[in-house]
């Protein structure tokens, strides 16, 4: 394997590595454990976007900062090692979410740390996308990153449910009781998961760090200098970039379709138990078809991407997921689309799976065509700077989407009523879309 090669696949682990801590915690095993200790859909759906979205908040105000700073003191790696470490103490802290001693704002604090830990790695391994290849490349590479990060969380998946998350029965997906003597009724299979997601990110970031090397730079101010003039510059950049229309307009577009975007992922694990009254392992089937579908359409998105452009492959996406959550908000046990069923029925459960696919396919293009439009739309001199403001926009500001239905579901009493603000971000979000030039303001003719 050549060096360039190698480069490549290495950034691609990390994608491998850290997908878990999305596809295990946030979404599909772990939110819904949560749920089932709560005993009250509701209440953790309230809880839950409370939780997410004060770490959201908090990255909302440090992301930029942190990209500037890095920019100026350059060396992205040693950031890359440090929130390595946050996310490990944090994914590993949810072990200790024990049905008997139970400490919602503990749990919550150790979610948070492993949150921003992953979300601050993303943005440094997010910058070093440009050094992979030429423009034609990016997207297909971006695709292939994203293709390769959703296989990655789906073995973890299926490593979870088949050998460790327990389910009503003290058993697990195929029958077996957890494993390395696990005692299910302590619920230690499922708790496991904040261990497997630190271990699992620690084995395959390896290849990161063996292979990832910065291309040289110019050197660097220091830390303490870079940290003393980040929030001049920060603000600087700031104030200028209404002036930049289509980078300005990409990154208010990209800040509510991708928090609703996160929205749905956060809260399907949590909607599905608490509406279609799931187990983890239903709950586990539906995120592998998710993760299927996901790894496959970031793939073919990321193909598209190289041959269209990431506009379109954007704004297909975004289509599909406004009329996706219309969708989830229409199915429950006792209807579907408006249409009564009885409360045995399995349509609901079809449908859901149906919709879980559609987030997966149109989620997983989505993200990739998003990063890969980024790079076209920033200076490749600021590059981490741009990606700290790309945080800033999507995950960064995922407060927004968890306080607004944690509120919504508050005030009705509803879970379905309260995933009706995604239909309106994903909308706004396309709005905005129509002012992003597909080669950002320093196109030749812009």
């Amino acid at each position: 394997m050549t060096t360039a090669k190698k480069r490549i696949w290495g950034w691609f682990f990390f994608d491998w590595a850290s997908q878990p801590f999305n596809t295990l915690l946030i979404t599909f095993i772990f939110a819904p454990y949560i749920t089932d200790l709560l005993g009250d859909g509701s209440r953790a759906q309230a809880a839950w976007g409370y939780g997410i979205g004060a770490a959201g908040l908090f990255i909302a105000i440090c992301a930029p900062l942190l990209g500037v700073i890095a920019d100026k003191a350059g060396g992205r790696m040693r950031f890359i090692w440090l929130f390595s470490l946050l996310y490990v103490v944090g994914s590993w802290g949810l072990w200790y979410a024990a049905p008997d001693s139970f400490n919602l704002t503990l749990v919550m604090l150790s979610f948070a740390i492993g949150m921003v830990g992953m979300e601050f790695a993303t943005i440094f391994t997010n910058a070093m996308l440009p050094d992979l290849g030429d423009e034609k490349e990016i997207g297909k590479i971006s695709g292939s990153g994203w293709a390769f990060g959703y296989m990655g969380g789906l073995v973890a998946l299926i490593i979870m449910l088949a050998l460790l998350a327990e389910g009503a029965t003290g058993k697990t997906m195929i029958g077996l009781s957890p494993l390395f003597g696990l005692d299910a009724a302590a619920r230690e299979g499922t708790r496991s998961v904040g261990p497997l997601t630190a271990i699992w990110y620690i084995v395959f970031m390896i290849p990161f760090f063996l292979w990832v090397k910065e291309p040289p730079q110019k050197k660097g101010i220091g830390i303490m200098a870079a940290v003393r003039t980040a929030w001049p510059d920060l603000r600087a950049s700031l104030y200028g970039l209404p002036k930049q229309r289509s980078l300005f307009a990409y990154l208010g577009s990209s800040m509510f379709y991708r928090d609703a975007l996160n929205g749905m992922y956060v809260f399907g694990g949590i909607y599905a138990v608490g509406v279609l009254e799931w187990q983890v392992t239903q709950v586990g089937v539906f995120g592998i078809l998710a993760s299927l579908t996901g790894a496959l359409f970031a793939w073919l998105g990321g193909k598209a991407d190289s041959r269209f452009g990431p506009k379109p492959v954007i704004t297909v996406c975004v289509l599909v997921l406004t009329a996706v959550a219309i969708g989830v908000i229409m199915v429950s046990r006792t209807s579907v689309f408006g249409i009564p069923v009885e409360p045995t029925s399995n349509l609901p459960d079809i449908a859901f799976y149906v919709l879980g696919a559609l987030i997966g396919a149109a989620g997983g293009a989505l993200q990739s065509a998003s990063r890969s439009m980024m790079v076209r739309q920033s200076d490749p001199e600021r590059m981490t700077e741009a990606f700290g403001l790309y945080a800033l926009s999507g995950k960064a500001t995922s407060f927004l989407a968890p306080l607004l239905i944690g509120f919504v579901t508050d005030i009705t009493g509803s879970q379905q009523l309260g995933i009706t603000p995604l239909v309106g971000l994903f909308l706004i979000g396309l709005v905005l879309l129509l002012w992003v030039k597909p080669q950002g303001d320093n196109a030749v003719g812009s």
